[in-house]
Formats: C-alpha cells, structure tokens, sequence
C-alpha cells in the first residue's frame, strides 16, 4: 500500500529531525545567545564594562595597531566604533598571525589591554553560522544544509499536524511523559513558526554567494565576488600599488561623512590595504535605528582624504536583502524586538528538544522489547548534543572568569575548554544511559550556572547588588540574572527527572540499561 502524502511527511519531519536535530540545536542555541553577543563580550571582558562617552570620538586617536595591521600583512583594518551595547573602540584585522581584536578607551584611544577572550562575539557567534570549520567552508555548507532541513521540518511540521492550532492552547504536564513532551513541542512549533521559517530562510540568503552561485554568476557572468559585489551593493574597490604610503587624517573623513549626512552616526571604518599607496577607507553610517542594514556609506582615497565614492540607496532587490541581512543579524539596539528574538530563539531550542525526547519516548519500549540498541545511539547524541552544548557553553563563562587574566593564550584555553566539556557530556551520556545522562548534566548545568556568577562577583566585584545599581553596568546584571534563571530551571529540571525516576524506576532507568 502506497503512504499517504501526509504519512510521507510525517516520515520525512522525524528522520530530519533526528539526524539534524542536535546539528541544528547548536546553530539555535549558539544563535540565541548572539542576541546578546556584545552584553555577553562586556561580562566576559571586564575592561570594557566602561561607561558610554559623551561627546564626539577620535578616530585617529584609534590608530595606535595600524602599523600592527601593516607589519602583520593584513588585508584590511577596521575600527568599530562604541554604541550604548559595547562602550569601547575596537580596532580588528586578520593577517599573518590569524585573528587580532583590542579594545580602546574612546574618550583617549589607548588600549585597554588584552581581554584574553573571544567573547561572544569571537566565539559564539560565528560558531553559530560556520562552526568554526573553515577548511573548505565546511561549516558553512553543513550549517546550510541544516538549514534546508529546518525548512522541510518547519512544512512538514505544519502538514502532518491536523489540529496545529487548536494544540497550540493545549498542554497537559499532569499526563503522562510522551503526551506532555508532544504537547510543549507543539506549543514551541506553533508559537515560533513564522520566526523560525524567516529566520532560516535568511540565514540561507545571506550566504547566497555560496549557496545560490550559480544564479549571480549567470547574470553577472564573472566568477570574481568582487566585481559582483561592486555592481549589486554599489561598492568601490582598487588595486594596491605596491608601494608604500601614509594614511591621511580619519577624523577629517568623518567630519565629510557627517556633512553627506547630517545628523548620522558612524558605526565603523575600514582600511583597505594598509600601508599602501593605493590604501582606500569606507566609512559606514550607524543603523542601530533600523531593522535594515545600513547602505549609506563613503569611500575616500587613503593618502589624501579625498572622497572617491558615496553610496545611499541600492536597487531594489538588494534593497530587499539588506533587509533580510538585518533582520537576521539584529545589530540594531531596539531591546523590545532583541527579547522577542531571544526568546523565539529558546523556543526553538525547546522546539528541537522535544522532538528528540518524543522520538525516544515512542520508541523505547517496542527497541527493549526487539533488543535494538538505536534508542540507546539516539539518546546519547541527544543527550550530549542538547544539554550537552548548554553544560560547554557555561563551563566556557566558567573558565573565562577562573583562568587569570593575564595567562598566556588564555582565550586559546577557554576554547578548549568548551570543546573539552562539551565531548565529555556525549562520553557521560553513552555511560550513564537514560534519565541519568538527562538528571546529571541537568545538575552540571545548574552548578556551572551558579558557579559562573559567583567568579564573576568574586574576580571583578561587579556583584548583583552593585551592578543593578549601575546603568552602565545593567547589561553585566542581565547576564548574571539569565545564569541564575537557568540554573533554577535547570534545579528543577533534574528534580522532576528524580522525582519521575523513583516513581517508575523500570520504565524510565530500566529500559535505557537494556536499549
């Protein structure tokens, strides 16, 4: 007999989603706490929890690394300019020695020392969208991948359900585990729905240039991105002379950019080719205003500071994908719409874990009973690839505030210590098999929670009690309030999982032993 189309779904929503389920968890979760990237990057590096400065900001007292720029053979330098979510200058470049970040004093322009992390932003954030795979963007494809398959699940999950919103207004913890757990996924689907479509629909858009080749490639008929890029965004580029060359006054470009657009704020500059004769500088104009990117933006000759080009509008169609770039990325600092997002972003994460936990709850008996190990498999790839990433991150805050600041590759270390933790949760959930795996790292979770807070206090003295009373200081109480949240949630996670273990100790911890 032939599957129904519906049933045809319904097998393609559960193997997507248990083959990309903990894939996709870790694009959620790493993308969630992205929303707060710059608030988690000032708890993480204690030197920028400065207030914002008023008055206008020197860029040329910024240039302190451009000749570290030029002597590392660096392709660009860029300055980021403070904002009310990260008060601090910050100058960037990759070159010879990989990755290089410092933050600056804006109201003097000197360094404010290495803060010995990637932060969120250096870290978390491009976890979210490439893995930290860079060979071959290897990330990149497999993030993109999962994506596609979020989108399947997201149909899928609308077809096969017949009563998706009437579920919607229906959850009964007091039933039995596999009833409550289809409930709550169905709440998390139907609540997150048109946010999780949008949003992995752009995040596929953004990456167009790698995933979508072939359509740019046959209108514009190059295979040069940048003759691409120069035509679609409207952008300026030029060779390099290959001989040396001295960068005119930056604050006198921006004192241009300011009278193009009278009332902007700049949001950061880019030098490209440093310490060329041929050195040219784009300086783009804020949107934290605005959902869409910003596309006003200026490009002048780096030895004169005369203005080669200026940008205000795109056509139409990039029109629409800075939109969709912006409405992705969310740099701009409207906090009503940046909580929305966070916790849509949670519901997705609830969204993916419970369709895991439904998919073992089903499972499991008639698996014990035809003495099949496959729930056993799933289950410690769920178990890891869920709580297990949650328990990595916090033990990432942990070492961040526990290795001294000044230690030698101390941002090489909390990364290894993320990737550590995080492969120990999948080791300790193929040993301790069942609701033990899910109790345990419940409790980690809990622990690590409560013990980021208290370093944090200890190691900076910026406690709750004081950091609640400072405004400059609010977004270091936020992230020490959501730890503490998570750690109650997580309390009571493991308690109920205790609690429904001596209830049925042979249905919940037997069976796992024998899967």
């Amino acid at each position: 007999m032939e599957p129904t189309f519906r049933q045809s779904m319904n097998w393609l929503h559960t193997w997507a989603g248990v083959v990309v389920g903990g894939l996709l968890f870790a694009i959620f979760w790493m993308g969630t706490l992205s929303v707060f990237d710059k608030e988690i990057d000032r708890w993480m590096a204690p030197s920028t929890r400065l207030a914002m400065p008023s008055g206008t900001l020197s860029l040329d007292a910024q240039r302190s690394t451009y000749r570290d720029a030029v002597a590392d053979r660096a392709a660009t330098w860029n300055v980021f300019l403070p904002n009310d979510r990260l008060p601090v200058a910050r100058t960037a470049w990759f070159g010879a020695r990989g990755i290089q970040s410092h933050y600056h004093d804006p109201a003097d322009g000197h360094e404010l020392g290495d803060p010995g992390t990637l932060a969120a932003s250096g870290f978390l954030y491009p976890f979210h969208y490439h893995l930290h795979l860079r060979f071959m963007n290897l990330g990149l494809w497999l993030v993109g991948a999962a994506s596609m398959a979020m989108l399947a699940l997201c149909v899928s999950g609308v077809i096969i359900h017949r009563r998706i919103f009437a579920d919607f207004f229906t959850f009964r913890p007091e039933r039995r585990p596999r009833r409550a757990i289809l409930d709550l996924h169905n709440i998390a689907g139907v609540l997150g729905l048109p946010f999780h479509f949008v949003i992995t629909l752009s995040g596929l858009v953004i990456f167009y240039n790698l995933y979508f080749m072939s359509g740019w490639v046959s209108a514009y008929g190059v295979t040069n991105l940048r003759t691409f890029n120069q035509g679609a965004f409207s952008s300026f580029a030029r060779p390099k002379a290959n001989r040396p060359g001295e960068l005119a006054s930056l604050d006198a470009m921006a004192e241009q950019v300011r009278r193009l657009w009278p009332g902007s704020e700049l949001a950061s500059l880019t030098v490209f080719n440093p310490g060329d004769a041929a050195a040219y500088v784009q300086l783009n104009v804020s949107n934290a205003d605005r959902i869409t990117s910003t596309a006003s933006t200026a490009f002048f000759d780096g030895a004169t500071g005369r203005l080669l080009f200026q940008r205000s509008e795109l056509a139409p169609v990039m029109t629409s994908f800075r939109f969709l770039f912006g409405l992705h990325v969310i740099q701009f600092q409207n906090w009503a719409l940046r909580w929305i997002y966070f916790v849509l972003g949670v519901a997705g994460c609830v969204l993916i874990l419970t369709g895991f936990l439904f998919w073992l709850e089903s499972r499991r008996k008639r698996h014990v009973s035809l003495g099949l190990h496959g729930v056993r498999v799933v289950e410690a790839l769920a178990v890891g690839g869920t709580s297990g990433i949650i328990a990595a991150t916090l033990a990432f805050f942990v070492a961040n505030r526990a290795l001294p600041a000044n230690l030698a590759d101390k941002a090489a270390l909390e990364v290894w210590v993320f990737y550590l933790a995080w492969l120990a949760t999948f080791v300790h959930a193929g040993v301790r098999p069942g609701v033990r795996a899910w109790r345990e790292q419940a409790g980690a979770i809990g622990v690590l929670a409560i013990v980021a807070v208290t370093l944090n206090a200890v190691t900076t003295g910026d406690h709750l009690l004081r950091s609640l009373t400072q405004p400059y200081l609010w977004p270091v109480a936020g992230m020490d309030i959501l730890l503490l949240l998570c750690a109650a949630i997580a309390a009571v996670t493991a308690w109920r999982l205790r609690a429904a273990a001596r209830l049925t100790p042979l249905a919940v911890e037997g069976t796992a032993e024998h899967a």
